[in-house]
């Protein structure tokens, strides 16, 4: 792992940042300054110390686990993990919101292929370990509501505007909880977070601007070019779950009593399938790919005879047949595109899944045969690892996919870099003034700017507003320890960052209010 002062945790392709080293969750007092951390300061210390131990976890052997040690090539690196699973059950704490009635809210689907988004909901209500009452002692902000249940009891068929009632729903529910309590305004959603599994969950948090920008999303339909946001947003598994349970779908022979190489059966919808079925239905034994299986033959049984099980994407990315193929040990086979794969901030998906493009389909089976019986095999035994990741468990065990969800969203809370998020540590003192007061002359401040390249215009309005060193707001400082803080919230694509001041975010623009 780098060692640079811009440190980088490679939990993923896309990189999820643990702030830089230059940040420390106990910066030296100075001029003999007494603090008095408010109880925001505290937990953001606490996600400071959290990160300090993730980073040192990177250079370190792993901790022995009675339950579970990571470990191996199905993670980008499982020391890191690890240490972060860890502190967020040492740390993390949530709120769920108790307004709302079922079957809104505080409900959800647990015996369809939307299962996930009730089962998160049941068991996120239910758990003793992270869920707080007192919403002061709270990393995040969980809204109970389900996006499945909607379409079920609000949708109005055959409305001129079926959206219009649902989603009237969840913003008079956010204008509620704003209403409400404090937290929602103080960070504009981005400490708050929601699972939806319904293919329209995504079009519902559109309903809010900051629900859908700054919010954390749980979706089974992780498109990122609908709107999903990796950095931001959490893809979860979607898991066909017929009775509640995963009994009957867990297990499966060795991968010598195998014989079929692979296998899909499913419904032609979306632009996928239909070029699967069009060069392969029925056109080679080697290959079952069938629109309906024949009658009397088993889905889970051609699961478990078969080497490979394809999953291609429907109408939406997202399909139960990647989880089904983990179940039964069958190597998944994932033909889709913009879909970005559950944990895959943590999961080397390529370690023990097939990736293909649709433009690889006509050539699938010379693909699948081109893979050595060695390689198959090492897909084959990580994918069994793996698996404990995505069962689905009551009461929830560790590491399972409950804990997984909630460990995707730990990160984008831990890793926070959207605007809005920014929240500092301020000495306790006389409140007067807002004005902004500077002390200049910290050379470190500087260093630090010149490191993450801001442009040249943004570090002179910096100097000028005077955000270097120590602000002061009122009689209220802030360390230079925490300037990274606010460097990293700089957003080329709009070209601003923003500092939130007690009540006040201040947005740093030019004089005449126009973006730099």
């Amino acid at each position: 792992m780098d060692q640079d002062d811009n440190f980088t945790a490679k939990l993923n392709g896309s990189d999820i940042f643990l702030r830089t080293n230059h940040e420390t969750y106990d910066p030296p007092s100075s001029n003999g300054i007494q603090r008095n951390f408010s109880g925001l300061a505290k937990l953001e210390a606490s996600l400071m110390q959290a990160r300090a131990a993730i980073r040192e976890a990177t250079s370190q052997s792993q901790i022995n686990d009675p339950d579970y040690t990571p470990y191996g090539p199905i993670y980008w690196n499982a020391s890191v993990f690890h240490r972060s699973y860890l502190e967020m059950e040492k740390r993390f704490k949530v709120y769920v919101y108790e307004e709302g009635e079922p079957p809104i809210f505080h409900n959800g689907p647990c015996k369809s292929i939307y299962a996930m988004e009730g089962n998160f909901i049941f068991q996120m209500e239910t758990t003793k370990l992270f869920r707080t009452r007192d919403p002061n002692k709270a990393h995040i902000f969980f809204l109970p509501m389900s996006s499945t249940m909607m379409v079920r009891f609000i949708l109005e068929r055959g409305s001129r505007d079926h959206w219009r009632p649902m989603r009237r729903t969840v913003k008079d529910y956010i204008d509620l909880v704003a209403s409400k309590y404090p937290f929602w305004n103080r960070s504009l959603g981005a400490d708050h977070f929601f699972v939806a599994c319904h293919d329209w969950g995504p079009e519902l948090s559109k309903a809010v601007p900051e629900l859908f920008t700054n919010s954390i999303r749980a979706f089974c339909n992780a498109n990122s070019s609908e709107g999903f946001i990796p950095s931001k947003d959490v893809s979860i598994p979607e898991i066909m779950l017929r009775d509640g349970t995963m009994q009957g779908l867990v297990g499966g022979p060795s991968p010598r009593q195998r014989s079929i190489l692979a296998f899909f059966a499913g419904g032609v919808h979306g632009p996928i399938r239909p070029i699967l079925l069009e060069h392969w239905e029925n056109k080679d034994p080697d290959l079952q790919v069938h629109k309906y299986l024949p009658k009397g033959v088993s889905y889970i049984d051609m699961l478990r005879q078969s080497k490979y099980c394809i999953s291609p994407s429907g109408y939406e990315v997202a399909s139960p047949r990647m989880v089904e193929a983990l179940y039964t040990g069958c190597v998944p086979v994932l033909i889709k595109e913009h879909y970005v794969a559950p944990f895959s901030d943590v999961l080397n998906w390529k370690s023990f899944a097939v990736i293909l493009h649709v433009e690889d389909i006509p050539n699938l089976k010379k693909i699948l045969m081109g893979i050595s019986t060695r390689q198959y095999l090492r897909m084959q035994r990580r994918g069994r690892q793996v698996k404990r990741h995505f069962e689905v468990n009551y009461p929830p065990k560790r590491y399972d996919v409950f804990h997984m969800v909630l460990h995707s969203v730990w990160l984008r809370r831990l890793n926070a870099q959207a605007d809005h998020r920014a929240y500092t540590l301020f000495h306790s003192g006389e409140d007067s003034d807002k004005l902004l007061e500077p002390r200049r002359g910290d050379q470190k401040f500087w260093e630090i700017i010149k490191h993450h390249q801001i442009p040249v215009a943004v570090m002179e309005y910096i100097r000028l507003a005077g955000f270097e060193g120590v602000i002061k707001c009122g009689m209220k400082h802030l360390d230079h320890a925490l300037i990274p803080a606010l460097v990293e919230r700089w957003r080329p694509e709009t070209h601003t960052f923003h500092l939130p001041i007690g009540e006040v975010t201040v947005t740093l623009q030019d004089e005449l209010g126009r973006r730099l």
